[in-house]
């Protein structure tokens, strides 16, 4: 049902927008017919059709993978990144990934985060001294340039993010 409101919704807006003059004139008017149905079902008719509008999706939060996916997406990043180290049972991590997830797409792209699951990449989090979660490190160029460990609240997040940028 609610791929039929869907297709009937992009079919509308499409016809209101120019005339059927093609092959496919038949088949959209056939789609935009009302069907019978009993009196407690909902059928959406031409005129009651708003257009569907997409929006493009900027990722600039990433799951790593594996070593060299760490390597390639972190390390070798040209653009400075944000690492959260986290775990599933951590409680502060379920806190503080929304607010680093948000204070990162403000920066419009200057900066990425990365995310690393220390009980699927414990390997990783030993190579970098995570002893707590969550642990934030701050990488540009490569290198490890700030460090926190613990929670923090949006401004002292933002604070990190332009000493990053800096």
């Amino acid at each position: 049902m609610a791929q039929r409101l869907l297709l009937r919704r992009f079919l509308a807006s499409t016809i209101s927008r120019k005339t059927p003059q093609s092959r496919w004139a038949p088949l959209i008017s056939r789609a935009l017919q009302t069907p019978q149905h009993s009196p407690g079902d909902l059928a959406v008719t031409p005129s009651q059709a708003r257009p569907l509008h997409t929006t493009r999706v900027c990722s600039t939060t990433f799951n790593i993978q594996d070593g060299p996916d760490f390597q390639d997406r972190v390390v070798n990043s040209e653009t400075p990144v944000v690492v959260d180290f986290h775990a599933q049972w951590c409680g502060p991590c379920k806190i503080l990934g929304p607010r680093l997830e948000k204070v990162v797409a403000k920066q419009h792209g200057k900066v990425v985060m990365a995310k690393v699951d220390i009980d699927d990449h414990t390997d990783l989090a030993i190579e970098y001294e995570v002893s707590a979660v969550p642990t934030v490190l701050a990488i540009k160029n490569g290198d490890v340039v700030d460090k926190f460990v613990g929670i923090k609240d949006e401004d002292q997040l933002e604070a990190f993010m332009k000493k990053l940028i800096a």
